[in-house]
């Protein structure tokens, strides 16, 4: 293992992230006035988002493992092509229902079915990049690496957005599409760039064992990451339907603002990242919990909004302390297990937040019809809930 992994390397794994990263952030920029265009209810909408992500938290940390036995550099392609299709095939069900071929229950289970598919494939990408990283860096340089692989998810989350804005005069679904083109591209430079395992180091990894959630090693970790995207995905996913009901806005403007907000929340994400995370040594708790605070007041704020403005500042705060928080949970799940357990602990730290958008998202469309502000303030006792319990639980 060498102490820092290679600049050549690391960017070829942060643009792979950054591929599906924007491809994320569009598809929940535009979903909500998407699914609204083509009569489906709330429920249904989040609903998509919610199972397709429980089908990623089961596949996920397979795909870790299966990345401790063939190499992780296959197991990143794979990922990749696999969102490739998936995202043509889920805007093709969309561009149905839009021109009237498919609608009811039938468009929602075909979107359904799409999604949830391609989930089954694309959960291969994150663990088996983290897993490289945490191959070629040594113990000391874990976290700031870590951060830097969040800078992926950070920038995809910040042009998505404004990819999706321009790309939306053009139609809904124009900027699915271009998602789906660059995860391909991303998928050829992987292939062309990224050394992989030789068989002589095939045939010495020992195979992972198979790694729970509750794994007494990272189980602190894997909880924490899932209550946080539990309440990040229940403000997410509703945040739309919010800036739509509360500022009477059609379907492209509503994807244009909340693509802008989410823009917001990543470029602070980001800054906190390549400043804060690459400069403070400090123990990951210490990250994580100073994470949570940002998020529960950026909560709060988004609860409270009446203009942009306000908004805008909570969702600087919530990208803080995500920027915070998800490096530190990734380096202290991968620093708490020996080498040959690297696959399988990256694959379920990577599920964790599938985990919290399969019930965050649910709560979210079930919580909105009651009040527009419940799923914030709801995220919000969830963030600050979890903080308390670290706090007492802590081993000092």
């Amino acid at each position: 293992m060498s102490e820092k992994l290679p600049r050549g390397q690391l960017a070829v794994l942060i643009i792979a992230l950054m591929a599906t990263g924007i491809g994320q952030s569009l598809v929940f920029a535009i979903l909500a006035p998407l699914g609204r265009e083509v009569g489906m209810a709330e429920i249904q909408i989040t609903s998509i988002i919610a199972t397709s992500a429980l089908v990623f938290a089961v596949a996920s940390p397979r795909w870790g493992r299966l990345s401790d036995r063939i190499g992780r550099k296959p197991v990143i392609i794979t990922g990749l092509l696999g969102y490739t299709v998936g995202t043509v095939l889920f805007s093709s069900v969309f561009a149905a229902g839009l021109a009237g071929l498919l609608g009811g229950w039938l468009l929602y289970g075909v979107a359904l079915a799409a999604r949830c598919g391609q989930s089954v494939i694309m959960s291969g990408t994150a663990p088996g990049a983290t897993a490289y990283a945490a191959d070629c860096t040594s113990a000391r340089y874990r976290t700031s690496t870590m951060a830097s692989l969040g800078t992926a998810n950070s920038l995809g989350m910040i042009l998505g957005p404004a990819v999706s804005g321009a790309l939306a005069a053009f139609g809904l679904l124009a900027p699915l599409y271009f998602a789906g083109v660059l995860s391909a591209s991303a998928a050829l430079l992987v292939w062309r760039a990224m050394p992989g395992l030789t068989k002589a180091e095939r045939r010495s990894r020992v195979p992972s064992r198979r790694m729970r959630y509750l794994d007494p090693r990272i189980r602190r970790y894997a909880l924490t990451a899932i209550a946080l995207f539990t309440g990040f995905s229940a403000i997410q996913q509703t945040l739309g339907f919010q800036l739509q009901d509360q500022l009477q806005l059609d379907g492209v403007a509503t994807a244009q603002m909340n693509g802008a907000a989410l823009m917001v929340s990543a470029l602070f994400t980001f800054v906190v990242q390549v400043t804060i995370m690459q400069r403070v040594k400090a123990p990951p708790k210490v990250f994580i919990r100073s994470g949570l605070v940002f998020l529960g007041v950026g909560a709060l704020f988004i609860a409270a909004f009446s203009s942009f403005v306000t908004l805008a500042l909570g969702m600087a705060f919530f990208g803080t302390g995500l920027g915070l928080a998800m490096p530190a949970i990734t380096a202290g799940a991968s620093l708490a297990v020996a080498p040959e357990d690297q696959g399988a602990a990256a694959g379920v730290i990577s599920a964790c937040p599938a985990v919290g958008f399969v019930t965050g998202p649910i709560a979210g469309g079930l919580l909105y019809p009651l009040s527009p502000v419940a799923p914030t303030l709801c995220g919000a006792a969830i963030f600050f809930l979890t903080l308390i319990l670290l706090t007492l639980t802590s081993r000092s």
